[in-house]
């Protein structure tokens, strides 16, 4: 078997995330859509595995997946046939074989999501789908000051909407905030995010730079005695990097 890695970008806008399982299944997923193409070109069943599982409305610069399968064909034709038949929203932009040990989940060190806001005074209407649109600027520098408080290993559960009881601790190694006159950007890296948590942190990091929550609240949301901004609109948020262990042959 051989097992090959694809590096995806896509525009998540009008899909139910990268998959939905449980109840309300749906096929309007980014895998669901990769996995038909996949299937279609190999003539077999395909388990597709991926770095990070994004949610409803978000995009990827760099996606990372991998699949067993026994095709003969060339990397260069796999990632042809995909480009071709895929979405025009979806695009493979390269491909590699890799050891088979290689797994796009388990082999996933950290992770970089990036969140675009737009505060120039009149927002650009073709970037519109794909940035927060500010009618107030923010305050940068308080937004980093919070920041700081952010990063580290903490108990990540009251920023996000996970259900499960599996571990909720993680580490945040860094929160970059920066901007011009038209964009301000905000990028997290993180070993690994819980659902919702990308969001619901900067959520609530642009509601403390507008004046509307205080830097000193972060801690008791941590608590549990303040609850976190509401996520973050969907459309800004793009899955950036997706660094990885170096894996023996």
């Amino acid at each position: 078997m051989r097992n090959i890695k694809l590096t995806l970008e896509y525009d998540g806008s009008r899909y139910q995330g990268w998959s939905r399982l449980g109840k309300g299944e749906s096929t309007n997923t980014i895998s669901n859509k990769i996995i038909e193409v996949i299937e279609k070109m190999t003539n077999e069943d395909v388990e597709l595995y991926c770095g990070s599982r994004t949610e409803t409305g978000v995009h990827a610069y760099a996606q990372v997946v991998n699949f067993k399968t026994t095709t003969d064909l060339q990397l260069y034709e796999i990632k042809q046939y995909m480009n071709r038949y895929l979405p025009m929203d979806i695009a493979v932009t390269e491909i590699e074989e890799k050891p088979e040990r290689f797994h796009a989940s388990l082999n996933a060190a950290s992770k970089i999501y990036s969140y675009r806001v737009a505060i120039g005074e009149v927002p650009n209407v073709f970037e519109r789908k794909y940035t927060y649109y500010c009618f107030k600027k923010p305050n940068i520098e308080v937004m980093k000051q919070a920041a700081l408080l952010l990063a580290g290993r903490h108990d990540f559960k009251n920023f996000s909407t996970v259900k499960r009881s599996k571990s909720t601790e993680k580490e945040v190694y860094d929160i970059d905030i920066y901007a011009n006159s038209e964009e301000m950007q905000i990028s997290i890296h993180a070993n690994d995010f819980l659902h919702n948590m990308a969001r619901m942190i900067i959520g609530t990091l642009l509601d403390i730079g507008l004046g509307k929550r205080k830097k000193e609240e972060i801690e008791q949301i941590f608590t549990g005695k303040l609850p976190a901004s509401a996520p973050c609109d969907p459309k800004g948020l793009y899955l950036q990097e997706i660094i990885y262990k170096s894996i023996e042959k």
